[in-house]
């Protein structure tokens, strides 16, 4: 954690803080050291964030936020004073967020409320449809897209007269996909199609064709096979297994068994409460029943949101269900209607401004832009200038030669923005930097596109440099960020870094104040929940012995030739393959067993044969980067008699392989968790008494042991056991005492006058 608690606080607090244009007259509310702060600054900063409750404007609410405000504007000061905000890095951010800020302010706010009720009006419904699509290119010549659209005619006006559409589509259209389907889409509903196809889709009644429409794809002809109510949005619960793409076949087989194994239990009518919290592996939900929040077409993973939906009635549950994250039991909860059009505006604003009906917004925003900046072309001089368009245009290599007439056309004026002057010379600059090659285009063509987009860009560059101007509320946002940067820069040097760059002063802090870092009550306890007293038993019997074979790492046999001790490549092969299966657990141990043939043990000299074959295993295991003491040599039996060999069996103390070992048969018949705990963290544990020993329990029907080794008493914890909580506490500090040197060096006069104006207020 970076940000200390009281820059949190105050950055919530200052975040969309704006600075209002200061005037002569306006009286003063705050001065830090050079810097003025006029009244409506401070006014406009604390209505935003203290408007409502009864607080507002109370002598304790304004005094304190100044107080956080003072500290703000100090860190400013100081920002300035170094000379922060002349450096490049600074206005590079600045300049950013400055063309974040503008977006806002670069639409035509009537359009966008008309397409966001459209849009909402829209999704109360959903289109199955079929299309046929010919692709032409939204730039293509005139003449190509004619060819087009004089195609897509034809197909419209043969299937009018009787023809099949879906085979029409799935002869002539050139969307890839209506080979497989048809032309057939499927359902959708607004915002997943592009605009001017969704708009062709609704507008169509149910069975007809429509009107052949264009999209950045092509022409397309659409047959609205059906409209149906939208299926709203619902909540569901679920039970999870984990079993991510790529796991070992083994893993992703032991998953398909748990989850068939609950579904079972499921339909057995147990309490869903239950299962869901033993055996959820989806830890958000997993405590509370398994729920999720609603959520409607096209939020959540298909398989999972198709069998979701298609549960009828609450309480219905799904079969075992695959997505890309496991397994899933999936229990219809509830289900509605589309949300009000107040709870989806702010969504709905959001998505329509990445998609492409925004276009119909930006064309009504530059027609406005154009009136009231008093856009006037110069249509001689454009004529002019689009005849110097020549075939290197299509290969994107044109180059602007000044012809002799007219004069001086180099300087001449295209067009004016409110009498700004934008000439040809500029537009042939900006061609030579934007023009790129074309295919089936004429350079006519080109060079209108290439015309109309350096108007569409002299347009809004002109007005997002005059925003400002216009717009009283963009300039503050800029000044908000603009001050938003400098403290972020300060901050980041004075506090956030040196918190964990300043190590010996973050220990000493730490030593300082080692009473707030304290650990509770806390247990080593290993928890066994078993399905049934028989597996209970069955696994203290072999917690015991303190090892659990590794059913990750089958048992191995290393085969030598007759009479021979000597590893063979093929051997070495296998415990190659062993080693890197091994080597990042450290709980693992090996058993190795030599032994040899009936025939090897008819010769006396053979007696040593097992110990040398099992010897020569382990050297080269330890050769290979393993522990001597973690391979041990274990005499064969008397049945062992009649191989050539070496068997290798691998061992874990981790105890989560002895659950692993009791699961194979039985998915759900032993959880064992195994660590230290503090008070609260575990309900089972809390419910024994805290001291050494073993206790046995059942709890919703599963019998439970519960070992604990030792209970330490309250103690000091370290600072490797709580940096993170240290270093955010050390943040804090460093920036207290850094806020008690600024306002050491820099002067501070508040004017009481006008703080209890504020307050009367």
């Amino acid at each position: 954690m970076r940000v200390s608690s009281l820059y949190v606080g105050l950055s919530a607090l200052l975040l969309f803080q704006c600075t209002s244009p200061k005037k002569a007259a306006e009286p003063v509310l705050l001065t830090i050291g050079p810097e003025k702060v006029p009244v409506s600054e401070f006014a406009y900063v604390y209505e935003k964030n203290n408007s409502t409750g009864d607080s507002a404007f109370s002598n304790a609410s304004v005094n304190e936020y100044l107080d956080l405000y003072t500290n703000f504007k100090l860190k400013v000061a100081e920002a300035k004073s170094r000379g922060l905000d002349t450096t490049q890095a600074f206005k590079s951010e600045l300049s950013g967020y400055k063309e974040q800020l503008a977006q806002p302010f670069l639409t035509e706010k009537s359009v966008t409320d008309q397409l966001v009720r459209e849009a909402y009006e829209r999704l109360k419904k959903e289109v199955n449809a079929t299309h046929i699509l010919i692709s032409v290119d939204m730039e293509a010549d005139p003449k190509d897209t004619l060819a087009a659209y004089q195609k897509i005619t034809d197909l419209r006006q043969q299937a009018i007269n009787g023809a099949s559409f879906e085979s029409l589509a799935q002869r002539f259209s050139e969307d890839p996909s209506a080979r497989e389907n048809n032309g057939n889409l499927g359902y959708f509903t607004a915002l997943q199609m592009v605009y001017p196809f969704e708009n062709a889709a609704f507008n169509t009644p149910e069975g007809q064709i429509s009107q052949p429409v264009r999209t950045r794809f092509g022409y397309h002809i659409i047959k609205v096979n059906e409209v149906r109510p939208a299926q709203g949005e619902i909540r569901v619960a679920h039970i999870m297994v984990r079993a991510q793409q790529g796991l070992p076949k083994a893993d992703s087989l032991a998953a398909k068994k748990k989850i068939d194994e609950i579904y079972s239990r499921v339909l057995r009518k147990e309490d869903w409460n239950k299962l869901t919290s033993q055996f959820s592996e989806d830890a958000a939900s997993a405590d509370n029943g398994g729920e999720l929040p609603w959520f409607g077409t096209g939020r959540m993973i298909p398989s999972f949101e198709e069998s979701a939906f298609a549960l009828a009635k609450p309480g219905a549950i799904t079969p075992p269900v695959q997505t890309v994250y496991g397994w899933h039991i999936i229990k219809l909860l509830e289900r509605k209607e589309l949300p009000t059009y107040e709870e989806m505006e702010a969504s709905l604003r959001n998505r329509i401004a990445k998609d492409s009906r925004s276009e119909l917004n930006k064309a009504a925003f530059l027609r406005r832009i154009k009136t009231e900046n008093k856009f006037q072309e110069n249509p001689s001089i454009k004529e002019a200038v689009l005849k110097l368009a020549d075939s290197t245009l299509l290969a994107g290599k044109w180059k602007f030669n000044v012809p002799a007439e007219p004069k001086n056309l180099p300087t001449a004026t295209l067009f004016t923005i409110n009498g700004q002057p934008f000439t040809v010379g500029s537009f042939a600059t900006y061609i030579e930097a934007n023009q790129r090659s074309r295919q089936n285009a004429s350079p006519a063509h080109a060079m209108n596109l290439l015309y109309d987009k350096f108007v569409e860009t002299s347009l809004f560059d002109y007005e997002r440099e005059h925003l400002e101007e216009k717009h009283q509320d963009y300039k503050m946002l800029v000044n908000e960020y603009h001050d938003g940067i400098l403290l972020f820069q300060l901050m980041e040097e004075k506090v956030w870094a040196k918190a964990v760059e300043d190590t010996v002063g973050l220990k000493a802090f730490f030593e300082a104040n080692q009473d707030k870092y304290m650990w509770g009550e806390r247990a080593q306890a290993t928890i066994l929940s078993a399905a049934n007293p028989t597996v209970l038993a069955e696994a203290q019997s072999l917690m015991r012995a303190g090892k659990f074979q590794s059913i990750r790492n089958k048992p191995m046999d290393v085969l030598f030739t007759s009479g021979n001790s000597t590893l063979s490549k093929a051997a070495m092969a296998q415990l190659d393959q062993l080693v890197v299966g091994t080597q990042a657990d450290s709980t693992i141990t090996l058993e190795l067993t030599g032994s040899m043939d009936a025939r090897e043990s008819a010769n006396r000299r053979n007696s040593t044969l097992p110990a040398r074959r099992a010897s020569a295993v382990k050297a080269y295991l330890q050769q290979k980067g393993m522990e001597a003491d973690k391979i041990q040599i274990v005499p064969a039996s008397q049945e062992a008699i009649g191989t050539r060999r070496v068997s290798v069996r691998t061992y874990t103390s981790d105890v989560q392989a002895l659950a692993e070992n009791l699961n194979q048969r039985n998915p759900l018949a032993l959880q064992v968790t195994s660590r230290k705990f503090q008070r609260g963290e575990n309900k089972i544990l809390d419910g024994v008494t805290w001291k050494p020993g073993t206790y046995n329990l059942t709890q919703d029907g599963r019998s439970i042991l519960v070992k604990i080794d030792r209970v330490d008493p309250p103690g000091p914890k370290k600072l490797n056991e709580t940096r993170g909580a240290a270093i955010s506490d050390y943040q804090t500090y460093l920036e207290q005492e850094w806020i008690k040197e600024l306002r050491q060096k820099y002067p501070i006069s508040v004017n009481q006058t006008e703080v209890q104006k504020l307050i009367k207020k």
